[in-house]
């Protein structure tokens, strides 16, 4: 399971907004606790709002769901990012987010697009809830920018910057949810083949090997069924 290439792009001059967000005020919105508050002292250095797609912006309706998408850069201090500080950011901010997140300076910066599937709960629209965080390989921070895909509104906008951070390509008209929960359940299902196989590497008796072999077998054939 690989993303698509190209997720890095070239966001119109006119939907800048370019307003660093003080880390304290988002952890404090989202009462966080210490372990949390923790990890965005040690891995975030800065957050900055850069863009704000809107109708008022980028001359794209909004729809139920996706009545904006924000786009916010973090700099990182550390190689790598807990994806509790993106849902810690998901829950201060009631608008669908792509994170750009940055690790190094300068020529040696490298960026990558994370984002999870984000939308109002059925049973109560100012409640949001997120998918499991999907992401791009590392880019060169500097790396060409793509054009933003045509879209008719900012929903169909953003179900395709999401579809090119989903490791799983769709079914012919399968919806964008459904597409999610495959994905979704295709990761599990990666993990329990990562363990299976942790399981018979250490086994020593032949029955039992046997046994895990059979489990594994029966493990990748269901992954591959949800991957394709």
């Amino acid at each position: 399971m690989s993303s698509l290439p190209g997720a890095l792009f070239a966001y119109p001059k006119q939907a800048e907004f370019g307003r660093v967000l003080p880390k304290n005020k988002i952890y404090e919105h989202s009462g966080a606790n210490t372990r949390l508050k923790d990890l965005f002292v040690e891995q975030v250095e800065q957050i900055v709002w850069r863009y704000k797609l809107a109708p008022e912006t980028i001359n794209l309706a909004a729809k139920p769901g996706v009545p904006e998408i924000q786009v916010f850069a973090i700099q990182l201090k550390t190689p790598e990012l807990h994806h509790d500080v993106l849902l810690c950011i998901d829950g201060a901010v009631q608008f669908p987010i792509i994170f750009e997140v940055t690790q190094g300076q300068g020529a040696e910066a490298k960026t990558q697009v994370v984002a999870a599937y984000k939308r109002p709960t059925e049973a109560d629209a100012i409640k949001w809830v997120c998918s499991e965080y999907f992401e791009s390989g590392w880019m060169p921070a500097t790396a060409e920018r793509v054009p933003l895909p045509l879209a008719l509104d900012l929903a169909g906008l953003y179900e395709q910057l999401l579809h090119r951070l989903v490791p799983i390509a769709p079914r012919t008209q399968e919806p964008l949810c459904d597409l999610i929960a495959r994905t979704e359940a295709a990761m599990t299902k990666a993990k329990e083949v990562a363990k299976t196989e942790a399981s018979l590497a250490k086994e020593k008796q032949f029955n039992r090997k046997v046994e895990i072999n059979s489990i594994l077998r029966q493990l990748k054939a269901e992954l591959e069924q949800l991957s394709r």
